[in-house]
C-alpha cells in the first residue's frame, strides 16, 4: 500500500470540508499502511485500553493474551514488535466511581490501573508499553490531534440534543434506544445494544463531521476485505454504513465533565472520552513526532462491544487527520459464565488472578486461547478448565515428555541417535531393516505440515485452531509411542537398541516442534519442555523448526546431546478448588 498523499492536505486552506474529503480520497486506494521493507519488518499490536471503573475480569485478560501471543509469535519470526496495552482513565463513569469511593480521581485511577498491571505481570503479558490516558505524553498527543482536525475544518461548534448513555460513554440515535422499566417499575429508555439506561441530553459542544466519511469508509472496507476479522464483523460494519452517519459530538461541557482533557483553546469544554481514548494508539507510536515507523504497521485487538468505535469513528478520525488506517482490526466475542453474562449483580464475574493461581498462569492462558472462538461468545466454567488442561497438558503432552525422557527408556539421558535404515524417508524404501508402518509416516506428514498450519492460524488470530492441530499431533505421537512400545524392546540386542533409539529420537523431535510452536501460548511450560530436551535459548525461533533432518540425510544438532536436568512433571493434574466445588453443589441444589 502507498502512503496517503499528504501534499494535498497542505492545499486545503479555504476549501470546504466536503471538498477536502472528496479531493483527498477521489481516485485513490485508501491506505492502511506505509510501504517499504523497513515497515514490513515491524509489527505493532494493541489491546483496547481498559476502563478503570472496576477491577479486571477474565474478558480483559482474554484481550491481553490474544495480543500477547501474536507479539511473541512475531518476535519468534525475527520481527521487531511493539505491543501496547493500558488503561482508559477519563470520563464521567470514572468521575462518578471515584466520588463513590471517596477518592481523588487520579488516585482512584492509579490504584485500579495498578491492578491491571499486576494481573498482566502475573499472567506473562509481555507488553512493551503500558499507556495511561492521564499521562502527559498522551495529553500532548490529544491536543495536537484535536488541533489538526480543527485546522482542517472537521470540528465545528454546534448544539447537540439526543440520548446519552453514561455507562457506555456513548451518544445514541433514536433507532438505538428502546423502552424498558427500572427495578422500581418506572418507565425508562435504554440502549438496545448494552441494556444500559440512557438520558436525554442537550448542550452546546464540538461536533466532528462524521457524516462526510460514510462513502470513504465503505470504500476502505470493500477494497481491504481482510482489514476487519472475522468476516462477520466486517459485514456488521458495512451494515451500519448503509445508514447515514450523523455528525458526532466530540466534547462535553466542563460543567458536566471535569475529569478529562480540556479542549485546546476552550477550557469550558472537555474532550469526549472516546476520542481521547482512541488516540492512545498514536501516543504509543510516538505521535505527533516520530510515529510513522510504528503507526504504519498497527493492528488492533478489540472486543465486539467496541467495534463501532474502532471500525467507524476511529478510521474516520484518522482519515480526517491524514494518517494511515490500521492494517487489521481483529474482533473477539465475549465470555459467558455457565451460559450467563458476567455481571456484578449476578456475582459471577470470573477473577482471572484467582483462577491463574488455581489453574496456573499457563493453564489459564491455554484454556482461554484454546476455547476462545472469536466469532461467537464462549462459555466459562471451572470443570471445563480442569478437564481440558488435564487431558491436553497433563496427560497428553506431559505424559509424552515423561515417557520419552524416563531413565528406564533413556538411561544415558541423551538425545538418541536416529537410524535411517530403521525408518527410511519413504515407506517404499523400507528394506528388511525398516520397522516403520504406514501410520508412522502419516504422523510424520502431520508434524511436517504443522509449522505452516500454525503460522496460518497464528497470523489469522485463530489460536484455537492452531492449538487444535498441535493437540492432534501430540495424540498421534502418543499413538506412535504406544504402537511400538519401546519399553518392551531388549536394549542388549543391537538391532532392537537402534530401533528403540530411533523411536525416542522421532518422539523427541516431535516434542521439540510442539514446544517451540507453543511458546507464544504457554511460555513457562514451553520453556520447561524445551529445557528438558536440551534445546538452547537461541534454538527456539521459527527458523529452528526443521523436523527430523536426519531422515532426509541432514544433520540434527541435538543428536547425541545431553538432555536438560529433570524438572519434574511438566503440568500437574488439577482438581477443582474446594471452595468452587462447594459453590457448585449449592448452585445445583438451588
Amino acid at each position: 500500500m502507498k502512503l496517503c498523499n499528504l501534499s494535498m492536505l497542505r492545499n486545503w486552506k479555504g476549501k470546504s470540508p466536503v471538498t477536502r474529503v472528496r479531493s483527498y480520497l477521489s481516485g485513490r486506494t485508501l491506505c492502511t499502511a506505509t510501504g517499504g521493507l523497513e515497515e514490513e519488518e515491524r509489527h505493532y499490536v494493541t489491546t483496547p485500553i481498559f476502563y478503570v471503573n472496576a477491577a479486571p475480569h477474565v474478558g480483559h485478560l482474554y484481550s491481553a493474551v490474544i495480543a500477547d501471543y501474536l507479539h511473541r509469535y512475531k518476535v519468534m519470526r525475527g520481527v521487531r514488535s511493539k505491543f501496547s496495552t493500558g488503561t482508559d482513565e477519563h470520563g464521567l463513569k470514572i468521575q462518578q466511581a471515584a466520588d463513590r469511593a471517596a477518592k481523588e480521581p487520579l488516585r482512584f485511577c492509579t490504584e485500579v490501573s495498578g491492578q491491571f498491571k499486576h494481573l498482566f505481570k502475573k499472567c506473562d503479558v509481555s507488553y512493551t508499553d503500558f499507556i495511561r490516558t492521564t499521562e502527559e505524553r498522551h495529553r500532548r498527543a490529544v491536543e495536537h490531534f484535536w488541533t489538526v482536525l480543527q485546522d482542517r475544518g472537521f470540528i465545528y461548534k454546534g448544539s447537540y440534543e439526543g440520548w446519552y448513555s453514561t455507562p457506555d460513554e456513548s451518544f445514541l440515535t433514536a433507532s438505538q434506544v428502546g423502552d424498558a422499566t427500572d427495578p422500581d417499575g418506572r418507565a425508562v429508555k435504554i440502549s438496545l445494544e448494552s441494556g444500559h439506561k440512557v438520558e436525554w441530553m442537550k448542550e452546546e459542544n464540538y461536533m466532528f463531521r462524521l457524516s462526510e466519511f460514510r462513502s470513504p469508509l465503505q470504500r476502505w472496507l470493500k477494497e481491504n476485505a481482510e482489514v476487519i476479522q472475522p468476516k462477520r464483523f466486517r459485514h456488521a460494519v458495512l451494515q451500519w454504513l448503509q445508514d447515514d452517519l450523523p455528525d458526532l459530538s466530540v466534547s462535553r461541557q466542563q460543567s458536566r465533565l471535569q475529569w478529562g482533557i480540556p479542549v485546546p483553546g476552550d477550557p469550558e469544554q472537555t474532550v469526549y472520552v472516546w476520542l481521547d481514548a482512541l488516540i492512545n494508539y498514536l501516543t504509543v507510536a510516538g505521535y505527533p513526532r516520530d510515529h510513522s515507523h510504528w503507526w504504519g504497521v498497527a493492528h488492533h485487538v478489540v472486543g465486539k462491544d467496541i467495534l463501532k468505535f474502532h471500525a467507524v469513528y476511529w478510521p474516520a478520525f484518522l482519515l480526517a487527520a491524514g494518517l494511515p488506517l490500521p492494517r487489521t482490526i481483529f474482533v473477539h466475542s465475549h465470555w459467558t459464565v455457565e451460559g450467563q453474562k458476567m455481571s456484578k449483580s449476578r456475582g459471577n464475574v470470573v477473577d482471572p488472578l484467582e483462577r491463574s493461581r488455581s489453574f496456573t498462569t499457563d493453564g489459564l492462558r491455554y484454556f482461554l486461547l484454546r476455547q476462545g472462538v472469536p466469532d461467537s461468545d464462549c462459555d466459562y466454567y471451572d470443570d471445563k478448565v480442569v478437564k481440558l488442561l488435564n487431558t491436553e497438558l497433563a496427560d497428553s503432552l506431559g505424559g509424552l515428555l515423561n515417557r520419552c525422557t524416563a531413565r528406564t527408556l533413556n538411561p544415558t539421558q541423551v538425545y538418541p541417535h536416529f537410524c535411517v535404515e530403521c525408518f527410511p524417508s519413504h515407506p517404499a524404501a523400507s528394506g528388511d531393516g525398516g520397522r516403520a508402518v504406514s501410520e508412522d509416516y502419516r504422523m510424520l506428514d502431520s508434524v511436517c505440515a504443522l509449522p505452516s498450519l500454525v503460522e496460518q492460524h497464528y497470523e489469522g488470530l485463530q489460536a484455537y485452531k492452531a492449538l487444535e492441530v498441535i493437540a492432534g499431533c501430540v495424540r498421534q505421537t502418543n499413538g506412535f509411542l504406544q504402537r511400538h512400545a519401546p519399553w518392551k524392546l531388549d536394549r542388549r540386542n543391537p538391532e532392537e537398541l537402534r530401533w528403540l533409539d530411533t523411536v525416542l529420537h522421532v518422539s523427541l523431535e516431535c516434542l521439540r516442534i510442539y514446544g517451540t510452536l507453543l511458546q507464544p501460548i504457554v511460555p513457562q511450560l514451553a520453556d520447561k519442555l524445551l529445557s528438558r530436551l536440551g534445546v538452547g535459548l537461541q534454538e527456539r525461533f521459527w527458523g529452528n523448526l526443521q523436523f527430523l533432518a536426519r531422515q532426509r540425510g541432514g544433520v540434527c544438532p541435538f543428536e547425541g546431546r545431553t538432555l536438560g536436568p529433570e524438572s519434574g512433571v511438566l503440568f500437574s493434574r488439577l482438581e477443582r478448588p474446594k471452595e468452587i466445588k462447594g459453590e457448585s453443589k449449592r448452585s445445583k441444589k438451588a
